[in-house]
């Protein structure tokens, strides 16, 4: 009998124990969610953050050039057998529309990529030569020299591995870059979502507004000229 209230006193103390340890744990991670971007903010002179539901940070700032400049983390957990991957979204919007058309590449499609604008596009397109599996679409509109001249810049931007998507469209244009990995252990074992990263780099995400720049400017530049990537 004693040993029996023994033992259910024990197994009440560990239960209490790891709720509260769950608990705190899970306020931590929320904690450390909010400032995933504070030090990217300080590359804009006006940035303000929200938070979604997810309590991942959405930064909206200006450019140099007046140009709305939105940063935003997306969890994406919708591939089986693949760890869960936090992609960093850059959409730089322009004053008013300019005279290109929409065309956007994604690497490795799934058809699971629920954060995607190349998936709405109606018109299929050849991929350039490049290692990543590419699906190329677009609007339809695209003359064959800006076709070429986009194909040759996806080829450039593409050999980097963590870029997921590049779109530009007549009033904006967007990168997706991998910002982070999930943990395995946490994943593999406890089907928990956690990223091994308290802030994301500034430079990450100058890359990704330098390469956002350059997809605007593709159809503007001399034809023997390639944009570059280099971080604003």
């Amino acid at each position: 009998m004693i040993t029996t209230i023994a033992l259910s006193v024990f197994a009440a103390i560990c239960c209490g124990w790891m709720g509260t340890r769950a608990v705190s744990e899970h306020r931590l991670a929320l904690a450390q969610r909010h400032g995933l971007l504070d030090d990217a903010a300080r590359l804009f002179d006006s940035a303000h953050i929200t938070f979604g539901p997810d309590h991942f940070p959405t930064l909206v700032g200006r450019l140099d050039d007046g140009r709305q400049a939105k940063v935003e983390l997306i969890v994406d957990t919708m591939v089986f057998r693949r760890l869960p991957q936090l992609w960093l979204r850059v959409t730089l919007s322009e004053a008013g529309e300019c005279q290109r058309p929409t065309i956007g590449a994604l690497a490795r499609p799934t058809g699971a990529e629920y954060y995607s604008l190349v998936h709405d596009m109606p018109e299929w397109m050849s991929q350039p030569q490049t290692d990543a599996s590419l699906l190329m679409r677009g609007d339809g509109t695209a003359t064959h020299w800006q076709v070429e001249r986009i194909s040759a810049l996806f080829r450039n931007l593409f050999a980097d591995p963590q870029v997921k998507e590049a779109v530009v469209t007549p009033r904006g244009t967007r990168i997706i870059r991998q910002a982070a990995q999930g943990e395995p252990g946490a994943h593999l074992l406890l089907r928990q979502i956690r990223f091994p990263v308290t802030a994301i780099s500034p430079d990450l995400v100058s890359l990704a507004i330098a390469e956002a720049k350059a997809l605007g400017e593709a159809f503007a530049k001399p034809a023997a000229a390639i944009p570059t990537y280099e971080a604003a």
